[in-house]
């Protein structure tokens, strides 16, 4: 089993999980985070003020799924995502050991 995690554009969202339903891939954890890379924040003007906004907002996906699945997922997550513009966002894979539904005990791919 893996474990992606993707960090996109907020607005990119909807795109990215009707991709991901459409290939079956069901569940996956949406968090609002904010980060900088290449982007390094911007500038903006408040009421006369200027401002830097050093931390962007983005949307962190993460989805546990079978090794066979993380091509298709990867791919889809890509092509929904995609912009064009610097921020678009990264993608990370990592192995996963274990899981476990808590509400069953089941263990492995079945618990995902």
């Amino acid at each position: 089993m893996k474990k992606i995690e993707a960090i996109i554009k907020p607005f990119k969202l909807d795109a990215v999980r009707e991709a991901l339903s459409e290939i079956g891939i069901m569940g996956l954890t949406v968090s609002e985070v904010k980060g900088f890379g290449r982007q390094k924040g911007h500038t903006e003007l408040y009421r006369g003020a200027e401002y830097v906004v050093d931390f962007l907002p983005k949307v962190k996906l993460e989805i546990v799924i079978a090794d066979e699945q993380v091509n298709s997922c990867v791919d889809e997550i890509i092509k929904a995502a995609h912009t064009g513009r610097i921020g678009d966002g990264k993608i990370f894979v990592s192995p996963v050991e274990q899981v476990i539904r808590i509400r069953t005990g089941e263990r492995g791919e079945a618990a995902v």
